[in-house]
């Protein structure tokens, strides 16, 4: 059940690759949503969640495999948020690099509320939530891009 957890916690082993492991988990993220974009939204949703509540008990599990905190190879948290910041774009390369970018840069950047919630909720839901919070901060940039250049 260990080596389960693991794979999905380090997204199939994204996040293991050599540095910038949560880069490499995003960019994951970006490639299940490329497989997952033409879904209707309500089936894109049920997909995220499912995720969501798989990572947060495979991250949690991790860290006591790993016995570490919020473990770095850990990258189900970056797959699940960028699967956030990109819900319901256009499969658009621009789209998709800018919604990878903005969703790299709340994630590593924190602001508030994303900080305020890795600091202070621990665990599995820690791990996950921080990142999922980032990935709605990009979402709305992104989508308020979109927006504004008439694409919705």
């Amino acid at each position: 059940m260990d080596k389960l957890f693991l794979f999905i916690a380090t997204g199939a082993g994204s996040g293991r690759l050599p540095k910038a492991p949560g880069t490499w988990g995003s960019l994951a993220g970006v490639l299940l949503w490329l497989l997952l974009h033409h879904l209707e939204p309500s089936a894109y949703a049920a997909v995220v969640a499912v995720l969501f509540v798989f990572g947060t008990v495979a991250a949690g599990a991790a860290e006591k495999i790993l016995d570490q905190g919020d473990p770095g190879m850990v990258v189900i948290d970056e797959i699940v948020g960028q699967l956030v910041a990109l819900a319901f774009a256009p499969a658009q390369p621009l789209v998709a690099i800018t919604g990878f970018a903005l969703f790299r840069l709340f994630d590593i950047l924190k602001p508030f509320p994303v900080g305020w919630l890795d600091q202070r909720i621990h665990g599995g839901l820690g791990i996950m939530l921080d990142d999922v919070a980032a990935g709605i901060m990009a979402f709305g940039v992104l989508q308020a891009g979109l927006l504004a250049a008439g694409q919705c």
